[in-house]
């Protein structure tokens, strides 16, 4: 391969041979017709994430779309969320590894793929900005009524409604959008500026999730933000979880700690802590995906003195112990677990 090569002619590389590429790197997901569909970016097992093997009806082999997050791309963008890589250098090096080959292809293509990439995300992030300040207060709406069935009573100014959200199956769906209730919640980095808005798509007549495919999903960036809900005193203590509804629950248990959504396992283990944190509390799923985005998000905090506590359901995940055990109950089994690693607290 020669060293001038641009890196979308690596990338078409890889969609050739898109089935050998999911199936070394992400062995967990399994392929149905068309398409290899797996949990994340992670390579945990599910089905939110799907790539597409074939090209087929004047769309590329290669390209993916990750219903819970948004996210989408090609298997360069794909390899490198996988990764982890710090670099475009380290995930082509890797890249040319699998197709077998050494030199690097020439970065100004890439430089320029980055750029449109930036300007598309950019894009994005505005989007998401504008539908969040589009919506209204939950209280009162089918988006606390969704909530409150789950348990959850711990609100705040991150979450809003809107009864009208666009709603489009995928990227390449090629039909008109719909429009569709849901409850909308605010990701932002630690200076508390909007980098984009989950969107939970609510069905209006069970006041449960819509029946659609992946009915949550995010406009923007979340690399390394959250979802972020305060208690209104000053604390040094901060609870970063993986689900929406989880976090909420530990909230709904605990009204007087700080706490962050990261909203899936793969961005649990990327969340960049805020300045002034000396403890983060790790609230993962039951699950080998939760496991080892908490090792992750552990190994990335010990390094910056952050000291860190581990928080595990009894059930699947917090909301299942929400509702199965009780506010109360759930409440004296955090602080039991908080206790057990050092946190000098009465429950009150």
């Amino acid at each position: 391969m020669s060293a001038r090569r641009s890196i979308a002619d690596l990338s078409a590389d890889l969609a050739d041979r898109a089935e050998s590429f999911c199936r070394q790197y992400f062995p967990e997901g399994r392929k149905q017709g068309n398409y290899w569909q797996v949990g994340d970016t992670s390579g945990a097992k599910g089905q939110s994430l799907a790539i597409r093997l074939q090209a087929q009806g004047g769309r590329k082999a290669g390209s993916w779309t990750d219903y819970a997050t948004g996210q989408y791309g090609d298997l360069i963008d794909l390899l490198q969320e996988r990764l982890g890589s710090a670099t475009l250098k380290e995930t082509l090096r890797e890249a040319q590894s699998f197709l077998g080959e050494v030199p690097c292809p020439a970065l100004p293509g890439g430089t320029q793929r980055a750029e449109r990439s930036d300007a598309a995300s950019s894009k994005r992030i505005a989007r998401a900005r504008k539908l969040f300040a589009a919506g209204k207060p939950v209280l009162g709406t089918l988006a606390s009524t969704y909530l409150q069935g789950r348990g959850i009573t711990r609100f705040g100014p991150a979450l809003r409604y809107h009864p009208r959200v666009f709603l489009r199956q995928g990227e390449d769906d090629p039909n008109l959008p719909q429009r569709a209730p849901a409850l909308l919640a605010k990701i932002t980095d630690n200076r508390g500026q909007i980098t984009g808005c989950a969107r939970v798509f609510l069905d209006p007549s069970t006041g449960g999730l819509a029946e659609i495919e992946s009915p949550k999903r995010i406009l923007g960036q979340l690399y390394g933000h959250a979802i972020r809900f305060w208690s209104g005193t000053s604390g040094s203590d901060l609870i970063v979880g993986e689900g929406l509804e989880n976090t909420l629950s530990i909230g709904t248990a605990l009204p007087e700690f700080d706490l962050a959504s990261c909203l899936t396992a793969t961005h649990l283990g990327l969340f960049i802590p805020p300045p002034g944190i000396k403890r983060i509390w790790i609230a993962r799923d039951n699950d080998e995906a939760g496991r080892k985005a908490s090792m992750r998000l552990l190994n990335k905090l010990e390094p910056l003195g952050i000291s860190c506590g581990d928080l595990l359901p009894n059930m699947g995940d917090f909301n299942d112990d929400l509702r199965a055990l009780g506010r109360d109950t759930l409440r004296r089994s955090l602080f039991g677990a908080m206790r057990a690693q050092g946190l000098e607290i009465e429950d009150g």
